[in-house]
This record gives C-alpha cells, structure tokens and sequence, in this order.
C-alpha cells in the first residue's frame, strides 16, 4: 500500500509559490494499474516522484509498505560521470543483487552494447531511458512507477518493453504517467486527473480519458 495523507507540494517560483498538489489524500493497492493524466506542467512527474520517496512533501506524510521503482521515464536517474555498467553494479548493490546477474540482464535488455562502458552524459535521452528501462526491471519492485517511457528506442524493443510491463502489471502494482490514450488503455485499470493541484479519481481509464481531454489546457501568464 501507498497512502498519502493530506500531501502538498510547492515550488518557490518568482513572485511566489507553485502549488502542485494540495491537501490531497489517496491509496494505491497492491495490484492496482493506475493511469495519471494531465497536460504538460500539471505536476504528473513530480507526483511520481513523490510516490518514489524520489522528493519530499511540503506539508502531509506519504507511507509506503511495499517496494516502489524509481521513475522509470526520460529524465535521467544516473550519475552522468559514471558509465553504464558502473551505474547498474551501483544499484545492484543499493538493493543487494548479485551484480554480475544484474549487469547480464540490463545489457541484454537495452542492447547498448559499447555505451555500456561509456559515461552517461554520453547517451541520448532514449538511450537514458533504455538503461532505466531494463535496470528497473533487474530489480523484482511491488510496484513499478512509468513516466513516458514506453515509446523508447525501435518498434522491436518497444515491444519488449510493452511484454516486460504487462507481465509485472500481471503479478504487482502499475502506476503510469502518459499523453497516449492507447497505451493507458493498454496498461491501466482505473485513473486520475491532475489539475491545478487537485488528482481527481475515477474507476476506469476510459472515464479519466474522457475527463481529461474534454480539459482545455491553461493558459501560462
């Protein structure tokens, strides 16, 4: 289980604060697929990360009593100066998993072949996005968070990717970020929609896509 209770978020912004979330409070089960909509700067990644323990909260408390991925999307979750591999021992030894297995399965899976051993500031946001793709799923997570990720590298590692997720989807927890209609409808159960800090829930992914693209994006002063 994942709860927050009464969580806000707030970034110091010029002439004030941006709120992200506001005294929201929710749970995600086990077994739960859950899609998080909203357009661009709603707050969908930071809520992500908030769900990793990847930031903190302003104000309310976030409990977690199963294992959750770090977010799994373009944004880069390494150490830029470090290779590859040196990144994936790293984590290996962060969740005390044989690390030359570890290391076996993420090249296979991301097909980098010489970047393995190159430092990351050297890949591509795909390339990025490949290796946490496959170092996430080196480590056996309750539950796995998605950023934007599924539409990574060619059409035959894409559907690698789309097997990988549906079979952890099948056996754990899925909570995913996307602009896709299709692939939440691929992955997702139920939704919620982000808006001016405020996650509103729904019992299906078709009615949280009908909420949200019936929106108009904000205007940005």
């Amino acid at each position: 289980m994942i709860r927050f209770d009464r969580v806000s978020k707030q970034y110091p912004v010029r002439g004030g604060r941006r709120t992200v979330l506001e005294e929201t409070s929710f749970s995600i089960g086990r077994g739960q697929a859950l899609g998080i909509c909203g357009h661009n700067g709603a707050g969908k990644s930071t809520l992500l990360r908030l769900i990793a323990g990847v930031e903190k909260p302003s104000t309310g408390n976030i409990d977690r009593t199963m294992s959750v991925s770090w977010p799994i999307g373009y944004a880069s979750s390494f150490q830029s100066s470090l290779t590859g591999a040196d990144n994936v021992r790293f984590i290996a030894r962060v969740y005390r998993k044989p690390i030359d297995d570890v290391l076996a399965f993420v090249e296979d899976f991301a097909e980098l072949g010489a970047y393995m051993r190159m430092p990351i500031r050297t890949y591509s946001a795909g390339m990025n996005a490949r290796l946490a793709f496959a170092a996430s799923l080196a480590v056996d997570f309750d539950c796995y968070l998605v950023d934007e990720v599924t539409a990574a590298g060619d059409e035959r590692f894409r559907e690698r990717c789309h097997a990988a997720l549906m079979e952890r989807r099948a056996r754990g927890t899925l909570v995913m970020v996307s602009h896709d209609p299709r692939t939440l409808r691929d992955f997702c159960d139920t939704g919620a929609v982000l808006v001016d800090g405020q996650l509103t829930f729904y019992d299906s992914i078709e009615e949280t896509l009908a909420h949200h693209f019936d929106r108009k994006p904000m205007k940005v002063a």
